[in-house]
């Protein structure tokens, strides 16, 4: 288990998958932003801070993932119990997210780097529009040079304190913003063959396949004590990552200048490898895993730009719109002879869409009302069907 595939190269054998890693997304446990419970660290989120805005000033884009809220709210508001009551524990989350969103922001902007909050749902990511927007304001940030923090709606959200945890949030993030590796920080060096507190014999691994179900096995099933908010939420995020080939680190976040080591090339704590490449794995999804509901036809011009330039797909493009999609639904994008090109995410209804064909942008405020982006479907959101 502790073996490198043999899929994986060479060079990545010797060295972090973060090294060529340009969108990376960090997540970090309550542990270690709270210091076990004692309070919001300034200084852990100051080297944090440190670390990201050398990053992100080596054009590298970073996304932070957070903790701690609960656990700062409970200490401001002088709880030292953990509140078992829903609403109490949506209480502490609003106040503690008050201590947490600004430490950030002043040690980044100590930094000189700006950030910006982010609270999220799963139910966010799981509707196709809100999906849409949250990935377009993700992407212009990280444009932007923007840090964003983020972390679960807890405040609104009962399921999410209930059963939630940002390691999942995690994974659900680096989904939608196509990141190249997520790092989760942790308070342990990273994964064993089995928990070394109890097993002398147990083995650290050093590299494995995301998704291998013998990591599950050995953090001790997805129901077991020792995988409640243990390693066992790492390993499945890890393999939820994958699946947009993403890559995933797990390592003691209290490692000196763990970022920019692992950025180096340094290995650091278990790297659970992705098996499909990220632009494959985008493919595929858009290809197998989603069921179109609509299209629209493209002009000569069109075609040209998506196939030969890799442009994004105007609405002054396009010459016709089938069928009855929302904004965010795959579409197809077909020429005049009913050739499918192109499939991607609709930025507009059908409806809008039949308002905005053949149409320049200048045009959609009048038309629509209001205008949400420039393109029909953004190259980000779209693949090639041929090339």
């Amino acid at each position: 288990m502790t073996e490198v595939p043999a899929s994986v190269s060479e060079e990545m054998q010797s060295a972090s998958v973060l090294k060529t890693a340009r969108r990376i997304v960090v997540k970090v446990g309550s542990s270690l932003v709270t210091n076990e419970g004692r309070g919001l660290d300034e200084q852990a989120i100051g080297q944090w801070s440190q670390e990201l805005a050398a990053l992100v000033q080596q054009g590298r884009e970073l996304i932070m993932v957070s903790s701690g809220a609960v656990a700062e709210g409970m200490k401001r508001l002088g709880w030292t119990n953990r509140p078992k009551e829903i609403n109490e524990l949506q209480a502490a989350a609003a106040v503690g997210q008050m201590g947490l969103v600004q430490m950030y922001e002043t040690k980044l902007r100590e930094c000189g780097v700006d950030s910006a909050q982010v609270l999220l749902t799963h139910a966010d990511l799981a509707d196709r529009e809100r999906y849409l927007n949250a990935r377009s304001t993700l992407l212009t940030l990280l444009q932007l040079g923007v840090v964003p923090v983020i972390n679960e709606n807890d405040t609104v959200v009962n399921d999410e304190i209930k059963f939630g945890d940002n390691d999942t949030l995690g994974a659900l993030v680096a989904n939608l913003v196509e990141a190249d590796a997520l790092v989760i920080l942790t308070d342990q060096r990273g994964l064993y063959s089995a928990d070394p507190r109890r097993d002398p014999l147990a083995t650290f691994v050093h590299r494995a396949r995301a998704g291998d179900p013998q990591l599950e096995a050995m953090a001790g099933g997805a129901g077991s004590g020792i995988g409640k908010g243990g390693m066992i939420t790492k390993i499945l995020a890890a393999k939820r990552a994958a699946g947009s080939g993403a890559s995933t680190v797990i390592a003691w976040g209290r490692e000196p200048r763990v970022l920019q080591r692992l950025c180096e090339g340094e290995a650091i704590g278990t790297c659970l490898v992705a098996q499909t490449a990220k632009n494959q794995a985008r493919k595929q999804w858009m290809a197998d895993h989603l069921q179109m509901r609509g299209s629209v036809v493209v002009d000569d011009g069109a075609v040209g730009k998506l196939v030969g330039e890799g442009k994004s797909l105007l609405p002054i493009g396009m010459v016709e719109v089938f069928g009855d999609f929302s904004r965010g639904d795959v579409i197809a994008v077909r020429d005049g002879r009913n050739n499918e090109i192109a499939r991607g995410l609709a930025n507009y209804s059908s409806a809008e869409a039949r308002l905005i064909c053949r149409k320049s942008s200048t045009d959609f405020e009048r038309l629509l009302g209001y205008v949400a982006e420039a393109e029909m479907i953004h190259r980000d959101n779209m693949v090639l069907s041929r090339v």
